[in-house]
C-alpha cells in the first residue's frame, strides 16, 4: 500500500473547486442544477489575445522558455507595473508562474518555517491558509465582519502580529466579500507595517480592474514605496482578460525572493506555458478598452443580485465593492426547519437547503472563514442570476 505523506493531511481539497466539480457531475445526472460557484469570467478569451497564441504556434513557439517567464512576457508585466501601479520592477525581479495560485504557493513554500505565522484577513479566499499549513506555518485569522465592510482595520492589523508573522495576506478587490480599501484605508495598514520591519507583504491584485463605482485601485508598494523591498505583488491574467484556463499568473517582489521562487519552480512545474505567455504579451500590451465595457456589466449584475438576494427572508446581502462575488449572510435562516423537518444549523446546512430543494448550487461561508454566509459568483448570464435568485428566494420561503 502507497504510504501518503502526514503533510496532506494538513489541508483538505479546495471547496470552490469541488463545488464546481459537484455541479458538472449533478448536471450529468440530468438534474437541472443551476451552479453559481464558479470563479471566472462567462466572457469568452478577446479575439486579439486568441490570435496571438495562434501565431504564437504557428511560429513554433510550443518549446520550453525560460523557467520564470520569457523576456517578452516580462517585459510586459514591467510596462504594466510601471503604467498601472506606478512600480518599478527590473527582469530579475518578476516571476511568471502557472496562474496566480502558484505565485502564492512558491513565495509562501520559500519563505515560511515551522511554527511561522501568516495573517490571513477573514472571510478569505480558501486556498490561503492551506498552503500556508502545507509550508509549515499557521494561518492566522483576523475577522472582518461587514459591518467594517469585510475590511481589517489598522488596530486589529497591530494585535494580530507577533515575532513569528512572516506575512499579511492582503487580496483587495477580495474574494469572497468584494472589499476594495480606499487609499486612506491602505495607508492606515501600510503604517503599521512599517513599525514592524519583520512582516513582509503579499499582495493578491488579481481583482484589480473589477473595481465598481468609480473606485481607485490601489496596491500597499505604490502607497508606501519604503514596503517594496517586502512586498510580493501578485497578479494575473485569468479575472481580467477572462483567461482563467490559460494559466498565467506573475508577480514582482524583491530578488533575492523572485530567485528562490524560481529556484523552487524548477523543480515542480517549470515553465508556464509558452502558448499562454505569448497570449499574456498580448493581453498586457494590446488593447483594453474591453476591460470597462466587462467591469460595467459586472457592476449591473452587482446591483440586481443584490437587490434579489435581500429580497429572500433570512437573508441579507452587503453590496460588493469589487470583485465578481457576493457574500450574503444566512443568518436568518438558521434554527429553522426544512418541508422535510430537518433543522438548519449552519451555512453548510443551508447551501444543501438550497442545492436539495431548488437545484442551486452555493458555497457555504465557512468555507471562507465566516459563518453564517454564502458566497455566490455573478460573473454568469444575467438569466442564470436572476433564476438563481429566485430560487434561492423559494428556498428560504419553505423554512419554517
Amino acid at each position: 500500500m502507497i504510504h501518503i505523506s502526514d503533510r496532506l493531511n494538513r489541508i483538505k481539497p479546495s471547496p470552490s473547486s469541488m463545488a464546481g466539480q459537484r455541479v458538472r457531475e449533478l448536471r450529468a445526472t440530468g438534474r437541472d442544477v443551476i451552479g453559481l460557484t464558479t470563479g471566472e469570467p462567462d466572457f469568452d478569451t478577446p479575439d486579439h489575445i486568441k490570435e496571438a497564441a495562434i501565431r504564437a504556434m504557428s511560429a513554433g513557439k510550443t518549446k520550453y522558455t525560460d523557467v520564470g517567464g520569457t523576456p517578452d512576457l516580462k517585459a510586459a508585466i514591467k510596462d504594466k507595473f510601471s503604467r498601472e501601479n506606478g512600480l518599478n520592477y527590473e527582469a530579475n525581479e518578476i516571476i511568471v508562474c502557472s496562474g496566480a495560485k502558484q505565485a502564492i504557493f512558491n513565495a509562501l513554500m520559500c519563505t515560511v518555517e515551522h511554527g511561522d505565522e501568516v495573517i490571513v484577513p477573514a472571510p478569505y479566499w480558501v486556498s490561503y491558509p492551506d498552503i500556508v499549513r502545507l509550508a509549515g506555518g499557521n494561518p492566522v485569522f483576523v475577522p472582518c465582519p461587514p459591518e467594517n465592510g469585510f475590511k481589517m482595520l489598522p488596530d486589529q492589523l497591530e494585535k494580530a502580529i507577533t515575532p513569528r508573522t512572516r506575512w499579511l495576506v492582503l487580496n483587495s478587490p477580495s474574494n469572497p466579500g468584494g472589499a476594495a480599501y480606499t487609499r486612506a484605508e491602505m495607508k492606515a495598514l501600510t503604517d503599521v507595517l512599517m513599525r514592524h520591519p519583520h512582516v513582509c507583504v503579499m499582495a493578491d491584485d488579481i481583482y484589480e480592474h473589477l473595481l465598481y463605482d468609480g473606485r481607485e485601485f490601489v496596491t500597499p508598494a505604490q502607497i508606501e514605496p519604503a514596503l517594496k523591498e517586502r512586498t510580493l505583488t501578485i497578479n494575473g491574467v485569468s479575472k481580467a482578460y477572462a483567461m482563467t484556463g490559460w494559466r498565467i499568473g506573475y508577480a514582482g517582489g524583491p530578488a533575492a525572493l523572485i530567485k528562490n521562487m524560481v529556484k523552487l519552480q524548477s523543480q515542480s512545474t517549470s515553465n508556464p506555458s509558452s502558448i499562454g505567455q505569448a497570449a499574456a504579451v498580448q493581453a498586457l500590451s494590446g488593447p483594453q478598452d474591453f476591460i470597462a465595457t466587462s467591469r460595467e456589466v459586472f457592476q449591473r449584475r452587482r446591483d440586481k443580485v443584490v437587490k434579489w438576494l435581500n429580497e429572500a427572508p433570512g437573508v441579507q446581502c452587503h453590496k460588493p465593492e469589487g470583485a465578481f462575488y457576493v457574500f450574503a449572510s444566512c443568518a436568518g435562516a438558521i434554527g429553522k426547519k426544512t418541508p422535510g423537518e430537518t433543522v438548519i444549523q449552519n451555512d453548510a446546512d443551508f447551501a444543501m437547503h438550497l442545492l436539495e430543494s431548488q437545484n442551486i448550487a452555493v458555497i457555504h461561508g465557512e468555507a471562507y472563514g465566516m459563518s453564517p454566509f454564502f458566497r455566490i459568483s455573478f460573473a454568469a448570464p444575467e438569466a442564470h442570476l436572476q433564476e438563481g435568485c429566485r430560487r434561492i428566494r423559494l428556498a428560504c420561503e419553505e423554512l419554517v
